[in-house]
């Protein structure tokens, strides 16, 4: 994933831009990166925190990055922010998105005149450096920014900052978001609405689906209306945001709740846990409000161990992964033996995670593990946000199951498997059950996921689940 803040002062802002982009370590782990505007021009750092988080890494930074605008980024993949020189003059620009035609469009830019691109490590190319270029076949910024978006095959949000302010765009279907603050003399711009509060911000409004807005000090002015028509990323209230954020007014930590509610609503008794659980962080919420609905105590057999492991990303190496997973939860056994658990995570994925937290639960002496994913079945690899490190989708558990039962015809059985009143939904709930060791399993239904958000559902992108655009 990834987030951004930008912020232009009539003072210096390079505090505010530090812990505003601190704020987004929880949706990135291997860049950070920070771009001032002042007297001496432009100035940027860039680091590595894969190994160290953000603050840490940029605290001496501070004192060199003077200037009163300024953008930043937490980034799951490329180094950012970029300074470029074009024809539109100096700027900065940092990004949040996916570009699924890459190829296409760096062959599309060479035909345009452009004749290289830094490489990053392992041969790609920075996405944001391909927008950047883009952008830099218009006229104008704002030109160049909607022509790149139309171009983009994926999703595009976009900080771009000269030295009189900054372009703040977000993506043209509104798959992620974009929130403007301002406190006297003083206004931002950032993916996470709470990344401000604590520095003196207050809300002013969520720009709109393909908005493009240009921000002073002094305030905003719209230079692109929002389109009709959004789809904002449905899986940014079950895992992504922050329990503070509001996305299009509906905040994070009470969608939770909602859909721990309505997975008990579904349960109606059924079962008879000793207690709910919650995997840390992002399950925690949803099982209070399970918990809440059924009346059956909610306790945490099993800590985080924040001191080491506070983020909730994992490294992108699948062994690693199974590593951390295994250190970061350390179990409460007195909870834990002779009892009954009903355990809720956010999602299941490739089901390594889960079946060894179920595991570790069996070894502490549980009896029983029901486990109550917050989303439904995870059939479609993301298209428009680095959601999943998969590779295929074949590291789908759900698809990996389907390829199994149905062969070559698995895609086009897919439309069943994702209907959760289907024979086929509930043959593969039972085999990954079986497969994963655990004693019942129940799935989030969509339609109680959209719910639980509560805005229009034709505005909500759901196609991790149901396949449909």
């Amino acid at each position: 994933m990834g987030g951004i803040f930008g912020v232009a002062s009539k003072t210096d802002c390079e505090l505010d831009l530090f812990f505003g982009v601190d704020y987004h370590s929880h949706l990135g782990t291997r860049r950070g990166g920070m771009a001032v505007y002042g007297e001496n021009g432009f100035n940027r750092a860039i680091h590595n925190i894969e190994n160290s988080p953000f603050r840490t890494k940029f605290e001496r930074d501070v004192e060199e990055l003077t200037g009163n605008i300024g953008i930043g980024c937490i980034s799951d993949y490329e180094p950012q922010p970029l300074l470029i020189q074009s024809h539109l003059g100096s700027f900065a620009i940092t990004t949040v998105g996916k570009i699924n035609n890459i190829q296409e469009l760096v062959k599309h830019a060479y035909e345009k005149g452009n004749s290289h691109f830094l490489e990053m490590s392992g041969g790609n190319i920075n996405p944001t450096e391909l927008t950047a270029i883009l952008i830099n076949q218009k006229d104008s910024i704002v030109e160049g920014i909607r022509y790149a978006q139309s171009l983009i095959d994926g999703s595009m949000t976009i900080l771009l900052m000269t030295n009189e302010g900054i372009y703040a765009a977000r993506d043209r279907m509104g798959r992620t978001p974009l929130v403007i603050g301002k406190k006297e003399g003083a206004y931002c711009v950032s993916f996470e609405s709470f990344a401000y509060i604590n520095l003196g911000y207050e809300d002013v409004r969520e720009l709109g689906a393909g908005e493009i807005i240009f921000l002073t000090a002094d305030g905003y002015e719209v230079l692109s209306p929002p389109n009709k028509e959004m789809k904002i990323c449905s899986f940014l209230w079950v895992y992504y945001g922050y329990p503070t954020s509001c996305y299009e007014g509906v905040n994070v930590e009470q969608m939770r709740y909602n859909c721990g509610d309505m997975l008990a609503k579904r349960d109606n008794d059924s079962i008879s846990p000793d207690i709910v659980a919650g995997v840390p962080d992002s399950g925690i919420a949803h099982a209070i409000g399970y918990a809440n609905r059924s009346g059956i105590p909610f306790a945490r057999p099993f800590i985080k161990y924040t001191p080491t492991w506070p983020r909730s990303f994992m490294p992108t190496n699948q062994s690693q992964r199974n590593l951390i997973a295994r250190m970061k939860l350390v179990p409460v056994e007195t909870l834990i033996r002779n009892k009954s658990l009903l355990l809720i995570d956010d999602s299941i994925v490739r089901g390594t995670q889960l079946r060894e937290t179920t595991e570790l639960l069996y070894q502490s002496g549980a009896k029983e593990v029901h486990i109550r994913p917050a989303c439904p079945p995870l059939l479609f690899g993301c298209k428009y946000l680095n959601f999943s490190r998969s590779n295929s989708e074949m590291d789908l558990i759900t698809r990996r199951i389907i390829f199994e039962r149905e062969g070559k015809n698995a895609v086009s059985t897919l439309e069943e498997y994702a209907d959760p009143d289907s024979t086929k939904y509930q043959d593969m709930l039972s085999q990954i059950c079986k497969q994963l060791k655990f004693t019942s399993l129940r799935y989030h239904r969509l339609d109680d996921l959209l719910a639980s958000i509560g805005i229009p559902a034709n505005c909500l992108c759901t196609y991790c689940w149901n396949g449909k655009e």
